[in-house]
């Protein structure tokens, strides 16, 4: 069972809008997603649409920023309440798979950390590229856990734990390198790829969203690691942060590309 989280089905599900909010004003996540706009090109009057929008927070400084409209996609009726809360009025809520718009309707579609979860990205493409009309643009945005590496005492077992984190816990966790393969299968052109490190040194701030300290303990849940390791790995964490030794990094890829 992948770790795709149905929002909606959780025991608090409006604590996770508030989880994505932390995670949107942090100065990383914040300067990412000013470029991701960037790359749609947005122009005055025009409309876009965001796939897997969560709390809108993204869309709503699109529109603002640019005077452009907006249309949003997530799955969880949760996030669409937030986005409504934040004046968004254009909200659905559908599956990446079936979007519920025409051929060509916007002038630009952005997925951002999106296809990391759903079942189909290939299927989640191809429904960007057709609701987008000729010249206008895709971008894409996933970090690819194949980057990760984590510096702890004991580098093996550090491995193991990132590699359960990208093979197990996300369903296309080591996706975003071949996003740019994906859009010129589909016949894009003009096709941009940038990537951005998040480099963690202090993990107190992220923790509450990453949960890189429970990575572990979800192993060892799961049968993946014994016990014993998954506690030997949060106080060779705990060791690695009190030393200021304690670094984390993983790499986003964001791809660009123009609908021919």
């Amino acid at each position: 069972m992948h770790g795709f989280i149905d929002v909606d089905h959780q025991p608090d599900p409006t604590s996770w809008v508030a989880v994505l909010d932390r995670l949107t004003e942090e100065p990383f996540y914040r300067s990412y997603q000013q470029r991701v706009r960037e790359l749609l090109r947005p122009s005055p009057g025009r409309r876009y649409l965001e796939v897997g929008a969560g709390t809108g927070a993204s869309a709503v400084r699109l529109r603002d920023d640019h005077s452009v409209s907006v249309a949003t996609v997530d799955h969880a009726r949760t996030m669409s309440v937030a986005m409504r809360a934040r004046g968004l009025t254009e909200c659905a809520v559908a599956d990446a798979h079936h979007l519920p718009f025409l051929n060509r309707s916007f002038d630009g579609a952005w997925a951002d950390r999106t296809l990391q979860h759903v079942a189909d990205p290939h299927a989640a493409i191809k429904e960007l590229v057709r609701v987008v009309r000729p010249s206008g643009r895709v971008v894409l945005a996933d970090p690819d856990y194949d980057t990760q590496v984590l510096d702890i005492a004991d580098q093996s077992l550090a491995r193991r734990v990132l590699r359960f984190r990208a093979d197990v816990l996300l369903r296309n966790g080591t996706l975003a390198h071949q996003h740019a393969g994906l859009l010129a299968a589909y016949g894009l052109v003009d096709i941009n790829v940038e990537a951005r490190t998040l480099v963690v040194r202090n993990p107190t701030a992220v923790d509450n969203v990453l949960g890189l300290r429970s990575w572990a303990a979800t192993a060892a849940e799961r049968g993946a690691l014994d016990p014993a390791e998954a506690q030997a790995f949060a106080d060779a964490f705990d060791d690695a942060v009190a030393a200021h030794r304690f670094t984390y990094t993983v790499t986003f890829f964001l791809t660009a590309a123009t609908v021919s």
